[in-house]
């Protein structure tokens, strides 16, 4: 049944009354979009770094494919590092074979007598702030270090004890004394964290010498090199006469050679791209669709570059360094007494590269002790510094399980003997220096495919072209 109300007429809405929450005055921005054409940046990518290595290196043109490093030769063995199997906490064993990493042992063949010596080594936990030698001391045993890092200590001429340096994991104590009659420590050696030690008496290492004359010839053959003279890097001494007068005899030389020297091959990194033949062909405004591929296909192909240089085992950086170029860290975290340590092993340090948390470890250090580190250009670009040495971040330098990462500082160019990047120039479809994009064909999915290849490689021209800081302790330090 109607009611009075639904014979009332509709009051309408004033002119200026707002409309409906739900209305639409005019066409959307949603819908408009349809009209128009969007602009487009092209294709980002999240993994570029600043690459400064591989920015920074001077590279050589290796026309022949292989870059041969002529050096002197050397008389004294290097010193390498000792490795260790650890099944428990007392059962830690010397793999025998690296036992050649001792200047003593240095390319003795017979793998079964150090395995025969390697067995000699018995297992010495050591706990923190103890002696572990005396200096002035006779020295009747020898040490690898396992586990833990030791410090050493040398009373001067005017009394104080200096602290010389730091050994960790694989370093080694006391062989430098074969050869010497009634042989003393030089130093004081104490440990600073708990250690875990491999120990071997004289006596008993004088018993093996007995039972193997391999090897007792092998070390006189050492003892006898070793007392050749030298010159500081173990190179054969270049004999001059020097602040004579009148007529005395000059003494005649030569500059000997290696007789091995070291060769580099041009290492690689390839991948094939695929691209569908409809994409490259339909899909290319405002981009071209094959040259954004390609371009950041090579960018990738030079992060691993750069990572290859600093990592691979055959030619990288952080693994071909010199053992005599390598420090630990003095507390752990470092210090600007360990960046002092680090550039005075060489001469014309062209710039450090850490970690980016390496970095800011350093600050926190110099924060601590109220020192405010400088900045310096690069290429337009304020970076900072110690001591006018520019330190660059790479994030490709690894760290490990326990927060520790390395330093590195470097010397480039072979006219100041230091480290170059080796490549190849003018090569078959080159589109950057020592990289190609090569065409492979059309495959019966109509997938077009391009080979890119990038050749490269590293090369240390002298032993102290580069140096690392070692075991650099990541984070704050909390007291």
């Amino acid at each position: 049944m109607p009611t009075d109300t639904d014979a009332l007429p509709t009051e309408p809405a004033p002119a200026d009354a707002p409309p409906a929450p739900d209305s639409q005055q005019s066409l959307s921005t949603e819908a408009a979009r349809q009209l128009t054409t969007t602009t487009k940046t092209e294709p980002q990518m999240q993994g570029i770094s600043s690459r400064w290595l591989l920015r920074r290196l001077e590279w050589v043109d290796v026309k022949g494919g292989c870059y041969r490093v002529n050096r002197r030769r050397t008389l004294t063995p290097g010193r390498g590092r000792v490795q260790f199997v650890q099944n428990s906490a007392d059962d830690v064993r010397i793999i025998p074979e690296t036992l050649r990493a001792l200047p003593i042992l240095a390319e003795f063949p017979d793998t079964a007598v150090l395995e025969e010596l390697a067995a000699l080594f018995s297992v010495r936990h050591v706990e923190r702030s103890q002696v572990i030698v005396t200096q002035g001391e006779p020295v009747t045993e020898a040490f690898i270090i396992a586990h833990g890092r030791l410090g050493r200590y040398a009373t001067g001429m005017y009394g104080g004890t200096s602290a010389l340096g730091v050994l960790a994991d694989g370093d080694q104590l006391g062989d430098e004394a074969v050869g010497k009659d009634s042989p003393l420590w030089s130093q004081t050696v104490r440990t600073e964290t708990d250690a875990v030690l491999m120990a071997v008496s004289w006596a008993a290492f004088g018993g093996l010498l007995a039972a193997r004359p391999a090897l007792a010839a092998h070390l006189e053959r050492f003892v006898a090199a070793s007392r050749l003279k030298t010159d500081k890097g173990g190179e054969a001494a270049i004999d001059i006469a020097a602040g004579h007068s009148g007529e005395p005899s000059i003494p005649g030389t030569f500059v000997d050679y290696d007789a091995s020297p070291r060769e580099y091959e041009l290492s690689l990194t390839q991948t094939v791209l695929q691209i569908h033949s409809r994409v490259q062909d339909l899909f290319n405004d405002p981009y071209n669709q094959t040259e954004q591929q390609i371009r950041l296909t090579i960018e990738a192909i030079r992060e691993r570059e750069e990572w290859e240089i600093l990592n691979n085992r055959d030619f990288g950086l952080l693994h071909n360094a010199a053992y005599e170029q390598r420090i630990n860290t003095a507390t752990g975290a470092p210090t600007p007494d360990d960046m002092d340590a680090l550039l005075s092993m060489r001469r014309r340090t062209r710039f450090l590269l850490a970690h980016p948390r390496a970095i800011s470890a350093f600050f926190a250090e110099c924060n601590r002790r109220g020192l405010m580190p400088l900045s310096t250009d690069v290429d337009g670009h304020q970076v900072p510094a110690w001591r006018g040495v520019p330190i660059f971040p790479c994030g490709k330098i690894p760290v490990t399980g326990h927060q520790t990462t390395t330093i590195l500082a470097i010397r480039t160019g072979e006219k100041d003997q230091g480290v170059v990047g080796l490549r190849q120039t003018g090569i078959p479809d080159e589109v950057e220096p020592s990289l190609n994009v090569k065409h492979m064909g059309i495959n019966q999915q109509a997938i077009v495919s391009y080979l890119v290849s990038a050749y490269y490689s590293a090369a240390i021209l002298v032993p102290d072209a580069i140096g690392l800081l070692e075991n650099v302790q990541l984070g704050r330090a909390v007291s």
